[in-house]
């Protein structure tokens, strides 16, 4: 990857079109190895994938399929961390999952975004910023974290919420947008 590729400025965050060539093989791959872990009845035979597919994955970490993400190579999950059902990664920018956590059905992880401005969203440029679940979290069914969002340790985040902004350690927080209800 050179420094001036799509693939470089879209990990970077800055604009980039995901028509490239590198970036389209990159899905490709990404689609043929989601197929085989989704598909897959076999425990070890998904581990497997799933290890192939992500950045990294930590030990006696369990994703229920299906699970659906652009790349693979920007996903990260920790240890002892248990991913339910109909998880959908847009990791464009790299997304990483921390330590014992829970991630309920259906939860969406979404660091791609567009251009706001009509003119330059036209072009089909896109953009991208981490998303960062820190250890110890549990998203609740169908939680929607947004583009550039840090959820810190030990965080509650209450089902069918949208994280729009940074969510601080140790608390509960829930709704649309997300709010910070308590501290535990």
């Amino acid at each position: 990857m050179t420094e001036d590729s799509q693939r470089a400025r879209m990990v970077r965050g800055e604009l980039y079109d995901a028509s490239d060539p590198e970036l389209t093989e990159s899905r490709r791959r990404c689609r043929a190895l989601l197929r085989r872990f989704n598909d897959s009845d076999d425990e070890d035979e998904r581990d497997a994938v799933l290890r192939e597919l992500c950045a990294s994955v930590g030990e006696r970490t369990f994703v229920q399929p299906p699970m659906y993400c652009d790349y693979g190579w920007n996903l990260s999950i920790g240890a002892n961390t248990f991913v339910n059902f109909g998880m959908v990664a847009l990791d464009v920018a790299p997304i990483t999952i921390g330590e014992r956590c829970q991630v309920g059905p259906g939860v969406q992880l979404l660091a791609a975004t567009h251009p706001v401005e009509p003119e330059l969203r036209r072009t089909g440029a896109e953009r991208a910023a981490p998303i960062s679940v820190e250890s110890n979290v549990w998203l609740g069914g169908a939680v929607i974290v947004c583009p550039g969002v840090t959820i810190g340790e030990d965080a509650v985040i209450g089902a069918g919420s949208v994280v729009t902004r940074d969510v601080p350690p140790g608390v509960v927080a829930a709704g649309n947008p997300c709010r910070v209800i308590r501290s535990l």
